[in-house]
């Protein structure tokens, strides 16, 4: 009987833990390989508790392997780089009953009975489509209700808003015509004020004239005895009315008031610049004055903060949630959790329950080796392919934190990115600029790497754990 082919793909000489083509091989008693540096690393972590553990299989080793490096599986993975993988040779020939002894020398499976096989699995095939079909149904339904809200919503906020801005400029006339009336009242009071000023100066200068022609009566006259005569007989002149009663004070006034109105028309055109910019609904952003620029200090960033939760129904079934479903931690042992279409079935990683449109913010504490990620929610789910990876398709984006080495994938493209080392990182989307931002967050918040592109669908937060005893929490920002 001939020998059956194996199939060789990228998948059997990857690395588990870096997820990339084996470096340095080494393999463990159980029979998985890893690169050596990335196992050294792992056990690194299980020191304090001297049980060292397969990332696979979860078989213990006690004392601590001495790795040695595999060299065939070496010189395999080097060959495998220049020549390419190899299409393997199928496990069976399909034949008919009439025609078994043209494929004598192999394997041959009736077709009745590979049917059957195969009519097994298309069913169950359909089945899991047909329930990801309900599934997307109930998404779609639930996305029309929150159409029919934010509908309501904007109703409500607009009928609102019209209230109150009318309200606003009712307030505003009745100031306008207060402020009209006092001017008008003070007008008049300093009128009359300066007019009876007037009036007496007037009758102040009658009397001087009548006394000045009386005087030049009197100095006319001949007779010295009539002059002396009549001279004492002359009224004394009333007491001159000082020019330090006249103050013109109308002008100065009235520019007081101007300059009050005008300062009152700073502040309201302030606060519309500065409070009204922006008006937020919950998950949406709507600029109705001025678009806003990218932020730029850590509370800047919190006016996207969401509240992001990780969706039970995606976890690993080797991670533990809590914390309200916001902390994942790597477990030693498998979680009882129920079959679902959405959870990834081999890669350690996790997504989020909301989508994240318009601008977002969030930050993850996090400790041992952890991914941090945003993926289209149609990501697979099942195995341990690049479809289903964070960062090696391009339905995903991934940043990786170990130590003080930082790198972040896209498409099976790796970049290194150089920062200060920090437990704590925070993650800025702005869905419809295409920004997605990773920044390492101490008592200052350094930009790690940046990515603009075009985002065709709603993301969802993601996390993807290492090795044993990994952690990584969505924090509470404020």
């Amino acid at each position: 009987m001939a020998q059956k082919g194996v199939e060789l793909d990228r998948e059997t000489f990857s690395c588990s833990i870096c997820l990339d083509l084996l470096k340095d091989p080494g393999t463990l008693h159980c029979g998985h390989s890893y690169c050596i540096n990335c196992i050294q690393s792992f056990w690194d972590g299980e020191d304090e508790k001297r049980i060292y553990s397969c990332p696979q299989c979860r078989q213990s080793f006690t004392p601590r392997p001495v790795l040695r490096k595999n060299t065939m599986l070496a010189v395999l993975v080097e060959q495998l780089k220049k020549t390419g993988l190899q299409a393997a040779p199928a496990d069976h020939c399909y034949a008919g009953a009439e025609d078994v002894d043209e494929h004598k020398g192999h394997d041959t499976v009736s077709a009745a009975a590979e049917r059957t096989e195969r009519q097994r699995e298309l069913e169950g095939s359909r089945q899991n489509i047909q329930q990801r079909i309900q599934d997307t149904e109930k998404d779609v339904k639930l996305l029309q209700q929150e159409v029919e809200a934010i509908s309501r919503s904007a109703d409500k906020a607009v009928e609102h808003s019209e209230k109150i801005f009318t309200e606003l400029i009712r307030l505003m006339e009745k100031r306008r015509s207060d402020v009209k009336q006092q001017l008008r009242r003070q007008q008049e009071t300093e009128v009359s004020r300066v007019k009876e000023l007037q009036e007496k100066l007037e009758q102040e200068i009658t009397e001087l004239k009548r006394k000045d022609a009386e005087l030049k009566q009197l100095s006319h006259t001949e007779d010295h005895t009539q002059f002396l005569h009549n001279y004492p007989s002359l009224s004394a002149l009333s007491e001159a009315t000082h020019s330090s009663s006249i103050n013109i004070r109308p002008r100065r006034y009235f520019e007081d008031v101007t300059a009050a109105v005008s300062g009152v028309r700073d502040k309201l055109q302030d606060a519309l610049r500065d409070t009204w910019t922006n008006v937020s609904l919950t998950g949406t952003e709507v600029d109705v004055l001025l678009p806003q620029p990218e932020p730029k200090t850590r509370a800047e960033f919190f006016r996207y903060s969401r509240h992001i939760t990780l969706d039970p129904n995606t976890v690993s079934i080797w991670l533990l949630l809590s914390e309200g479903n916001r902390k994942v931690t790597f477990m030693r042992q498998q979680q009882s959790y129920s079959k679902h279409p959405d959870r990834f079935t081999g890669c350690y990683q996790v997504l989020s329950r909301e989508s994240l449109t318009g601008r977002c913010y969030w930050e993850v504490e996090w400790r041992g080796g952890v991914y941090v990620a945003v993926a289209y929610k149609n990501i697979s789910r099942a195995g341990w392919d690049d479809e289903c990876r964070f960062g090696h398709n391009d339905k995903s984006w991934v940043s990786f934190f170990h130590n003080n080495s930082y790198k972040f994938y896209h498409n099976k493209v790796e970049t290194r990115v150089s920062g200060p080392q920090s437990s704590r990182v925070g993650v800025y989307l702005d869905h419809s600029a295409g920004i997605l931002s990773f920044y390492s967050i101490s008592e200052t918040m350094t930009l790690l790497h940046r990515v603009q592109t075009t985002f065709t669908q709603p993301l969802y937060a993601g996390l993807c754990l290492c090795w044993t005893d990994s952690t990584a929490e969505l924090c509470q920002v404020k």
